[in-house]
């Protein structure tokens, strides 16, 4: 693969442990007992080069075509990271109480959008670690690269499949790029819309421009 490659890629992610922490196999889930009904299992859309993926990932893309398998080791630095111990941060457990929250450990809370996981509780006090559950871990990797998507409109659908959206419809003109979807939050369709920009070209042009147009049916 190279850089800008648009493909799909099968993988399963293990601790060093042999814990399987993330994996796109429902047969591999459901053998493994950490089958997930609410997780759509299936390859996932990247665009090579374009941080789709963690970089020591990117980089092992670049060595892998469709079909190929590649065991990867990835390091903190190239994975989610070293911890940070300013990120874990003591707050008051009146503020779960204000929010009729009964703080326990390995509990998920949000904080202004930022996501952490509760250590311990004691005291009053909540404990709450705000890093990447990965992070400062080494990472294991099975990597399997299923296809390479070449048609644009596929490629833009791409785009639109990695962040969740399943349903677009993408038309091309005078170096525009119309695209017909659900209503979307400003910040994905900016988030969108550049990678577009950036990365289709059909009939190996540039696009100067993403149009969204969003339709609304009577139910």
């Amino acid at each position: 693969m190279k850089n800008g490659d648009f493909i799909k890629i099968d993988y399963v992610g293990r601790l060093e442990s042999g814990e399987i922490f993330d994996l796109t196999s429902e047969t591999l889930a459901k053998k493994e007992h950490i089958f997930n009904p609410n997780i759509h299992y299936k390859p996932v859309p990247v665009v090579v080069g374009a941080g789709f993926v963690i970089p020591g990932l990117d980089k092992a893309l670049l060595d892998v075509d469709v079909g190929g398998k590649k065991n990867v080791t990835v390091s903190p630095t190239e994975g989610f990271g070293d911890r940070d111990p300013k990120l874990v941060r003591v707050v008051q457990k009146k503020v779960f109480k204000d929010q009729q929250v009964e703080p326990k450990p390995g509990l998920v809370v949000d904080f202004s959008g930022i996501k952490g996981r509760v250590q311990s509780v004691a005291a009053g006090r909540v404990t709450i670690d705000f890093n990447n559950p990965l992070a400062g871990k080494k990472l294991n990797y099975e990597l399997t690269v299923t296809t390479c998507i070449t048609n644009p409109e596929e490629q833009a659908k791409a785009i639109f499949e990695f962040f969740g959206v399943e349903k677009a419809s993408v038309t091309f003109k005078d170096g525009t790029a119309e695209i017909e979807a659900a209503a979307l939050p400003s910040d994905l369709k900016e988030r969108i819309a550049k990678l577009v920009l950036d990365h289709v070209k059909p009939d190996g042009k540039g696009l100067e421009n993403v149009t969204f147009i969003e339709v609304f049916r009577k139910k």
